[in-house]
């Protein structure tokens, strides 16, 4: 060690080093130089963390094939060490800070993500979006349960595996949201259930319907959630209102939490939420979506294109020339 200090970290050294520990270690794997030099930076990364004597988790259900290599006598925090050598390698070279590393590891731990789950909330910044809509939790719901809804809530909404045409309506999302069920039910986040999409409520004389309606595993209740593909106003807040009060009547059950409604809009105003959340008796959240949107095609240019039918019309003319 004294001699790659002298002479630095150069790809002369680690190569030797890479080396030496294989010779050392023969038939043990895992000692390429591309892999010494991620032990390196893993070792870097924590090296001043104080060592902790909490045990170690692991991944539920999980049998560790790659576990952590160390090099040296300090202990990493126990999160980074319940996890497989290759979600480290992920959150080395993916993630910037330290705090944002840890919460990943915690995550990854909590809920049981593959390499390519994790890869993917680091992609689209869930550190950074969970926790963050617009709620009245914390004066409607008792703690903990007030701070286990707002972490399960997250602002903005990421639904790229939507394409949405520009004069797309509620009904359109809702079907999308449906279609690709498992990729929803991942950005939701842990312990959402499905229940069903356009959920019959009748009150009075009067027949209503949910958007979708889900149940929250974790804080026993259920969540319904209102799609607009408009910008957020007052009257929406009021109307979730009224469905929370049908729901915990006609559907929760004695011993479930009370329901909690997300608004999901296109845009909103956070000023404007807050206000309209203040006085509301009832446990919503409100929070944006994002989707990929398309421009649909000029008018003039509809009709001179050839249609889908067309298409495979033609293609299928060719494949049986």
């Amino acid at each position: 060690m004294l001699r790659q200090e002298r002479e630095g970290w150069g790809k002369s050294v680690v190569d030797r080093l890479a080396g030496d520990l294989q010779k050392a270690f023969p038939g043990m794997g895992g000692f390429s130089a591309s892999n010494v030099s991620r032990m390196r930076a893993f070792y870097r990364a924590y090296r001043d963390v104080e060592n902790s004597a909490q045990p170690v988790p692991k991944l539920k259900g999980k049998k560790l094939a790659q576990p952590v290599p160390k090099l040296a006598d300090e202990v990493p925090p126990a999160a980074v060490h319940g996890i497989p050598w290759g979600h480290n390698v992920v959150l080395l070279f993916k993630v910037s800070t330290r705090q944002e590393r840890l919460w990943y590891a915690e995550k990854t731990i909590e809920h049981g993500w593959s390499r390519a789950v994790l890869t993917v909330q680091i992609e689209s910044g869930l550190f950074g979006r969970q926790g963050q809509a617009v709620t009245n939790f914390a004066t409607q719901m008792p703690r903990p349960q007030s701070d286990l809804a707002q972490q399960a809530l997250k602002d903005p909404y990421l639904f790229d595996f939507l394409t949405l045409q520009e004069e797309a309506v509620e009904r359109d999302l809702e079907t999308g949201l449906v279609t690709h069920i498992q990729k929803f039910l991942l950005e939701l986040g842990a312990g959402f259930a499905f229940v069903g999409r356009q959920v019959h409520l009748s009150v009075g004389e009067d027949d209503f319907y949910l958007d979708l309606l889900f149940y929250h595993l974790k804080l026993r209740c259920f969540v319904v959630i209102d799609l607009k593909m408009k910008t957020f106003t007052p009257e929406d807040a009021g109307k979730m209102n009224f469905y929370l009060s049908a729901v915990d009547s006609r559907m929760k059950h004695a011993s479930d939490a009370p329901t909690i409604g997300l608004i999901l809009c296109k845009k909103r105003d956070r000023i404007t939420a807050e206000y309209a959340l203040r006085d509301i008796a009832k446990p919503i959240g409100v929070a944006e979506w994002q989707a990929k949107r398309v421009q649909s095609l000029p008018e003039p240019l509809k009709g001179s294109l050839p249609s889908i039918e067309e298409l495979e019309a033609e293609f299928g003319t060719e494949s049986t020339s």
